[in-house]
């Protein structure tokens, strides 16, 4: 590893740490909070992903090793250890969270805004929804067994749309990444929205963040 590699590596298990902290000790009474609160900033992720110099790094040693942390942490760890971030809403969607950036951090490595713009549909679009939806959401649907609301879906789209505005302005100005056309965005963000609609059990947080990575890479 080069220094930036370890400078990188070091930034995001340190960051994490603080947020596992603050979602465990100080959000803990408050179960679906503190799961979300966790599942939206760990997003900020991408915002560190140029530190690093090598796919392997990013890929096997930043991210992945939390498929196994969030694993022993969920109702199905052999440990029978579960927290308040895990024990509320589905059992493995942090895990899949993670296998998530471990696949884009090593498919998409030349390319960090097309990591980034999947980290953020399922970070911040997923977990925006879920709140939005759970405290607002009057007018449900069903496709696949796991109940979606209208507002929630809307505000994933609205939530993707801006977030991957803030990770192309942050890789415009950090590595001068090319604008793409204005159609993009809300294409990304619609894609990430229906794919969050239908996809069951958690495991939409594999489904919006591969669909709208790759949607970008392919519409750029």
């Amino acid at each position: 590893m080069l220094s930036g590699d370890i400078v990188g590596v070091l930034a995001v298990y340190c960051y994490v740490a603080v947020l596992l902290f603050l979602s465990e000790k100080v959000l803990h009474a408050y179960p679906l909070v503190s799961r979300k609160f966790l599942h939206i900033m760990v997003g900020n992720v991408f915002f560190l992903l140029p530190l690093f110099e090598h796919a392997w790094v990013m890929s096997l040693v930043a991210a992945a090793p939390f498929i196994l942390l969030t694993f022993l942490f969920s109702p199905y760890s052999p440990l029978h250890v579960v927290s308040g971030t895990s024990a509320a809403g589905h059992g493995l969607g942090l895990v899949y969270y993670a296998i998530s950036w471990t696949v884009l951090a090593w498919v998409f490595f030349e390319q960090p805004l097309v990591i980034a713009i999947g980290i953020v549909a399922m970070s911040y679009g997923d977990g925006m929804a879920s709140l939005i939806g759970i405290k607002y959401g009057r007018r449900t649907f069903n496709v696949s067994g796991d109940q979606k609301s209208l507002v929630g879906s809307f505000t994933m789209l609205v939530t993707t749309i801006v977030m991957a505005g803030v990770a192309l302005a942050f890789y415009h100005h950090v590595q001068n990444v090319a604008l793409p056309p204005l159609w993009v965005l809300p294409l990304v963000g619609a894609a990430a929205t229906l794919a969050e609609a239908v996809t069951p059990r958690g495991l939409d947080n594999l489904a919006t963040s591969l669909s709208a990575a790759l949607l970008y890479y392919l519409a750029v």
